[in-house]
């Protein structure tokens, strides 16, 4: 009977064996011989909603995948039992392996003083999520989330999910146009409609409106243009230049006349000099004298005055 039963035996071994080999081949060929890799574990604390990352998510940095997920749970669970419930701060806490050698605590330290950041992101509109690290540069807008505890494994600083800061704002926005006064801001938005309408068109009484304002500023112009014109502008200089022509022959004329007259007066201003002398010396001879000289005026205001007797 034994002897009989030891080739089912051995069959039934050799159907398990070839059994445990195809799993150990599948394991390898899909973990991409992830399983002997060197590996180490990080984890980081988020706020907001974490529904599409499942455990076995891809870890990626830059887009270049370096590690899974292992791990979602809430730090309520695992780090504040002992804290009341009401007084737990209850974040998400994800927890990644990543492949490669263990990064020393300075140097992850220094990674993360340089804004490196994990950040839940989408696949796409499959709605499959994965976590991305990054060094972004406006983490410092963001606080860092505060614990008490002693983590685990070291912990990156989380930024929110770009989806959820979008419907934030969006909600935030819907937010303010509830409470908006639409009537009021429609009544100002028409008295400045107004306003603007008679800026332009005027009023009708002491306003004429910037419209009527810009004809005029045209009028203008054109008789500006219309005075430079060159053919007027010539004529202009040349009745300039005419009238400077005579300006400076008038201003001659009586610089002429002007000598002679200068001339005649000190030959008047002589003769009475002249005259008070004799009367003063000889008076008699004003009666019983011979007539005085005549006086011949120069003609050209350049000669001496003549005597004829």
């Amino acid at each position: 009977m034994s002897n009989n039963s030891n080739p089912n035996y051995f069959r039934l071994g050799i159907f398990v064996l070839a059994g445990i080999g195809v799993l150990l081949a599948v394991i390898l060929i899909f973990g991409s011989g992830q399983f002997f890799k060197k590996s180490f574990y990080i984890e980081t604390y988020i706020k907001q909603s974490v529904t599409g990352l499942d455990a076995g998510a891809a870890v990626r940095f830059r887009g270049v995948k370096v590690g899974q997920v292992t791990m979602i749970g809430l730090t309520g669970d695992i780090y504040e039992k002992d804290v009341p419930f009401e007084e737990r701060r209850q974040y998400v806490i994800v927890r990644m392996q990543i492949y490669g050698e263990q990064v020393d605590m300075d140097h992850l330290n220094i990674f993360v003083k340089n804004n490196l950041r994990a950040r839940v992101k989408s696949m796409g509109i499959t709605g499959v999520n994965y976590v991305e690290f990054d060094f972004v540069g406006e983490a410092n807008r963001t606080e860092e989330l505060p614990y008490s505890w002693k983590p685990e494994y070291p912990v990156i600083p989380s930024l929110p999910n770009q989806a959820d800061e979008i419907i934030s704002g969006i909600q935030k926005l819907i937010g303010a146009l509830n409470h908006m006064d639409i009537d009021g801001t429609q009544k100002k938005l028409d008295s400045l409609l107004g306003n603007l309408n008679v800026l332009m068109a005027g009023d009708g009484k002491s306003n004429n409106g910037m419209i009527e304002s810009v004809k005029q500023l045209n009028l203008i112009m054109a008789r500006i243009a219309k005075v430079t014109d060159k053919d007027e502008l010539g004529i202009l200089m040349r009745e300039l230049v005419g009238t400077m022509v005579t300006l400076r022959q008038t201003v001659s004329s009586i610089q002429g006349d002007t000598s002679v007259t200068i001339e005649n007066l000190k030959q008047v201003s002589e003769n009475l000099n002249e005259f008070s002398r004799i009367a003063s010396q000889s008076p008699s001879s004003l009666i019983w004298g011979e007539p005085p000289a005549k006086i011949t005026p120069p003609l050209n205001g350049t000669g001496a005055s003549g005597a004829q007797k």
